[in-house]
């Protein structure tokens, strides 16, 4: 490692950074997916919504103890605040458990796009390296050309590999991000639909009385 940081030349050290950047924060959202994993107990979901569908929503409080859940975070959110609105409740919990999820995932995509340029930028300087070498001593010594080439060489495979080893978790992490999404919005959408057409079923009841 410490030979081909020096073949590389000091653009191996912002190489170096991103490397650790991208292993910390990859290291952080598999924990991060995992928990998630972990905290996912569909049943108590399922239990939200029947308790809804039942006008029981009361009850509903009784499981809060479920919030590590991230559907029945939102949902327990929009139930909470139902009288007010619903949707509103419902859209700002989303937006938050969406938000956390994404978490990061900026930084792991500037660094599959930044390595490869650093990469090129090493090549560049040392293409530049070896053309002034030749110049200097002309073609009776290639050693000393072949140093450059080998900075240039050195940059762009490790700029190349960085943004691969990116790239492959952080497509997986975007992919647990729309999965999150849709589930979500089905979720969300189950408790509005219940909830309006319990407001539309009372709404001629409320009508009646008043004649």
């Amino acid at each position: 490692m410490f030979i081909l940081m020096q073949k590389g030349g000091f653009v191996m050290y912002p190489l170096l950074m991103c490397s650790l950047i991208s292993l910390t924060f990859i290291i952080e959202r598999t924990l991060f997916w995992l928990r998630q994993n972990k905290g996912r107990n569909q049943e108590i979901v399922n239990r939200m919504l029947h308790l809804a569908e039942k006008g029981r929503y009361e009850e509903i409080s009784e499981l809060k103890a479920g919030a590590s859940d991230y559907v029945a975070r939102m949902l327990f959110s929009g139930i909470l605040h139902r009288q007010f609105s619903l949707k509103d409740a419902l859209e700002m919990a989303a937006e938050e458990e969406i938000r956390s999820m994404q978490k990061y995932l900026v930084v792991l995509d500037t660094i599959i796009t930044l390595s490869p340029l650093l990469g090129i930028l090493g090549t560049v300087l040392g293409i530049i390296h070896s053309f002034d070498l030749l110049g200097s001593t002309g073609i009776d010594h290639p050693q000393a050309v072949s140093a450059g080439i080998a900075q240039a060489l050195v940059t762009t495979a490790a700029g190349l590999a960085i943004a691969i080893f990116t790239l492959i978790p952080y497509n997986y992490f975007q992919s647990r991000v729309e999965r999150a999404v849709k589930l979500l919005e089905k979720y969300g959408t189950s408790l509005e639909i219940l909830w309006n057409k319990q407001n539309s079923a009372a709404k001629p009841e409320t009508d009646q009385g008043l004649e």
